[in-house]
């Protein structure tokens, strides 16, 4: 079963949109593995956004991940990253088609409510950077057997 990482953002907590948003990703039949309520420091957020450093954006996406606290989500389920990114819809609201998160609740390019792994490899990267492999749940909820067929990816 694929994991994935997200995030939701600052704007997403500040603007009570929580529920609404995890909801989407259970509603899918996606499954919580582990979730929590915190601040990102700036030393983690530099560990997460490395791949970015030096980029003229970079100084201004730490800022803006550790202005406020977030929710971390290990999201599990079959083409997990897949499904996640395209719930999520691209990057920027104004862009995002209407029935994806960022299309339905963002119009910025800078707030985008949340942040999601785009591969397997950052995925296992950027969960071990918010969980411990303790913190981390496996179980099969009895609604899998409507939701995902056994055997299909």
């Amino acid at each position: 079963m694929e994991r994935t990482l997200i995030i939701l953002k600052p704007d997403c907590v500040h603007r009570r949109l929580i529920g609404r948003i995890v909801q989407r990703f259970e509603d899918k039949g996606l499954i919580i593995a582990g979730m929590k309520l915190m601040q990102i420091t700036k030393e983690l957020a530099g560990r997460h956004y490395a791949p970015h450093e030096g980029k003229p954006f970079y100084p201004g996406l730490i800022e803006y991940i550790t202005s406020g606290p977030v929710v971390v989500l290990a999201l599990a389920g079959p083409n997990a990253i897949a499904v996640s990114r395209k719930l999520m819809g691209k990057t920027f609201g104004y862009e995002a088609e209407p029935g994806t998160i960022r299309g339905d609740f963002g119009m910025s390019k800078t707030y985008n409510l949340v942040h999601g792994s785009d591969s397997p490899e950052s995925a296992e990267t950027e969960i071990s950077l918010y969980f411990t492999k303790g913190e981390l749940l496996e179980y099969a909820p009895v609604t899998d057997t409507w939701t995902n067929k056994p055997g299909e990816k």
